[in-house]
Parts: C-alpha cells; sequence; structure tokens
C-alpha cells in the first residue's frame, strides 16, 4: 500500500496564480470572483504513487492538479482495484464531497511526480453560490464525466480491442496534448489501462503491440501518441 507521506506544501506565487486561473474551471470567471476564491489556496508537491485522499476522508479541500497526473480508484466487492479515472493537468477533483459534506467515496494517489492546489472546501463552495458561471464550469465538468463513464459502460461486452481503443479515447479526450504528430497521452504502466479497461494486463499489453504494428498508437518512454484519433475509433464496434 502507498504511504501517505507529509508533502512538501508551498504558498501560492505568480507562477502557481497563472496556472490556477489557466485551469478550465476558472476560465473566464472575473478576475475578482477568481482572486478571492484562490486567497488561501497553497500548492503541495506529491511524489509518484503517494496516496493523496483515501476513501471516508472528510471533504476539507478541493484539489486542482497544476502538474502530473492522478488515479482515482476504488475496490470492488472480491476486493479488487478498479480505476475509475486518470486525472492531469487542469482537472479538480474533490468538489463533490465538498458540496455535499459527505466523507469522500474513492482514493485518489499520484501515477508521477504530481503538482496539487489545494483550495479550501468553503471558499470552493461560497464560489458556486455567488459565481453563476463557476456553477455552470461544474456542470459541465459532471457532463463530461457522465458522458464518458456511460460510454465505458456500454462498451465493456465488446472484443479486447475495441475495449482498449476506447480506454485511450477516453485518456485522450479527457487529457490529450493536440500535437502536429497526433494527440499525446502518458505512456501508463499497463496494470493501469488494465484497471480502466477491465482486461487482464497480459491482454492488454497484447492489444497494445498489435495498435503499435497498425500504426495506430506510437509509444515512447513518458508519452503514448495517437496519430489519428479517428482512426483509432474506428476500430471500436
Amino acid at each position: 500500500m502507498q504511504d501517505r507521506l507529509p508533502p512538501h506544501e508551498t504558498n501560492t506565487n505568480t507562477n502557481v496564480n497563472t496556472l490556477i486561473r489557466s485551469t478550465p474551471f476558472f476560465t473566464g470567471l472575473p478576475e475578482a470572483a477568481v482572486e478571492k476564491a484562490t486567497a488561501h489556496l497553497v500548492t503541495r508537491n506529491h511524489p509518484a504513487n503517494q496516496v493523496i485522499l483515501l476513501e471516508n476522508d472528510w471533504g476539507s479541500s478541493v484539489y486542482f492538479i497544476l502538474e502530473g497526473w492522478v488515479k482515482i480508484r476504488t475496490y470492488n466487492l472480491d476486493g479488487k482495484e478498479v480505476t475509475l479515472n486518470i486525472l492531469g493537468k487542469g482537472e479538480i477533483f474533490g468538489e463533490m464531497a465538498a458540496l455535499d459534506e459527505v466523507p469522500r467515496s474513492t482514493d485518489v494517489i499520484t501515477l508521477a511526480p504530481t503538482v496539487i492546489g489545494n483550495l479550501p472546501a468553503q471558499d470552493f463552495v461560497n464560489l458556486i453560490y455567488t459565481e453563476p458561471m463557476a456553477g455552470v464550469r461544474l456542470a459541465q465538468l459532471m457532463g463530461r464525466r457522465l458522458r464518458q463513464v456511460n460510454r465505458r459502460l456500454r462498451l465493456r461486452e465488446s472484443d479486447s480491442m475495441s475495449r482498449v481503443a476506447d480506454t485511450l479515447l477516453f485518456l485522450a479526450d479527457g487529457q490529450g496534448k493536440r500535437t502536429s504528430e497526433g494527440t499525446e497521452i502518458p505512456n501508463l504502466p499497463h496494470r493501469e489501462l488494465s484497471s480502466l479497461s477491465g482486461l487482464a494486463r497480459e491482454t492488454v499489453t497484447r492489444v497494445l503491440t498489435k495498435l503499435e504494428k497498425k500504426a495506430l498508437i506510437k509509444r515512447e518512454q513518458d508519452t503514448l501518441r495517437i496519430p489519428d484519433v479517428n482512426a483509432l475509433e474506428r476500430l471500436i464496434i
């Protein structure tokens, strides 16, 4: 089990303020509202494979990923780990526990060295209550995540090629970086893709090799590139 070590904490600075304002949630919000909401925000630096939150923790903060990657996980009835989502730079988590004032329902673990902006839950809630556009941003976030989950559930009975392709497209939709050579996503360990797709790790490895031979993906040390998202989409049946 990953250790919950004390993270390195820093106060906000000009770079952090720029990063927090560039996140989709804060984009377009009035400057005065953003300044007020982030007045007590602090950043914490976490190494890879560190637990940030545990299920049943209380929602005292809302978290913004300023750099790095985290996974959201839970466990099934057999005690097997299930990865629900992978979140990267600009994403938010912990917002539902803050709004509902209930313990958290999932764990959050870093996949790489990660910088997190911690916003007091009450400051976040006050922003939602007082700034209409913040509520719209939150609704858009929830809607996108719901569409992603619905799509993954529909493909649970599809063949392994379709399910791995859909997992890669799921990551590209949420965290893909568009470049002139295609869409880049993190080259995650096969066990993470296995948990996301619901397939055995050996099956994921085999499918990725086939996709690479077909030139539908290109794997490098830290990056997996999808040259043509539409070509990968056409594999899904």
